[in-house]
């Protein structure tokens, strides 16, 4: 697929730059993110500029920008598309995974009153809602919700900006991932974390989160 991408009707151009090509970053990096684009997928800044009303000068920044934090691939041709992740990169990004997102939930841990507990399961029927659906987008957002709630309990912004990098450039391979589990109900890891947080369970929460986050990524390189 190449060309314009749906969902965002043009703005006139009448915002400052900087917020142009930030608008069209944004709204790129969350559909990436999100898993709206599938791996390989190209796109033209001229097909980016129609879409969202700006000329070629923003879309090539908030492409620069998508490109530097591994979202997007710009080949020696010029050609941009989203990654197609080799095994190797998958388990690298999935030993990352296991790597700072236990650390994330371990921090949340002591902050982990009933209110957040009440929040993750209601996140988790949003999740099984979207199974149902059978919506690998909706599913991929509300599993990354999930995930994000805890750890922004965990106060450590520099390490779940680097867990983010790590599932914006996953994201498409995530809704590649979607069709293969075949899913037909929330994951058991979400189960076991919100167990772990309501007994205060530390090792049992680690263990939890990094077979939530690594179990369907070693599907692909299996």
């Amino acid at each position: 697929m190449s060309g314009t991408l749906v969902g965002t009707a043009p703005r006139p151009q009448s915002d400052p730059p900087g917020a142009l090509h930030d608008r069209v970053f944004r709204t790129l990096r969350t559909r990436i993110m999100h898993g709206a684009l599938v791996p390989g997928e190209a796109m033209t800044l001229r097909g980016l500029g129609q879409e969202f009303g700006v000329s070629m000068t923003p879309a090539r920044e908030a492409v620069r920008r998508l490109v530097a934090e591994g979202a997007l691939t710009l080949s020696a041709s010029g050609r941009i598309s989203t990654p197609e992740l080799t095994q190797e990169r998958i388990e690298e990004l999935a030993s990352i995974r296991a790597l700072l997102e236990p650390e994330l939930s371990s921090r949340a841990l002591p902050r982990a009153h009933l209110a957040l507990i009440e929040r993750l399961e209601t996140i988790n029927e949003a999740v099984a809602e979207s199974i149902r659906a059978h919506s690998a987008q909706g599913y991929i957002r509300a599993n990354l919700e999930f995930h994000r709630t805890l750890y922004l309990r965990a106060q450590a912004p520099a390490m779940l900006a680097m867990v983010e990098t790590v599932w914006l450039q996953l994201g498409p391979t995530m809704a590649k991932l979607y069709g293969r589990l075949n899913r037909t109900e929330p994951p058991n890891g979400h189960r076991l974390i919100v167990a772990a947080l309501r007994a205060g369970d530390e090792p049992g929460l680690r263990i939890a989160v990094r077979a939530d986050v690594t179990h369907g990524l070693r599907m692909l390189v299996a």
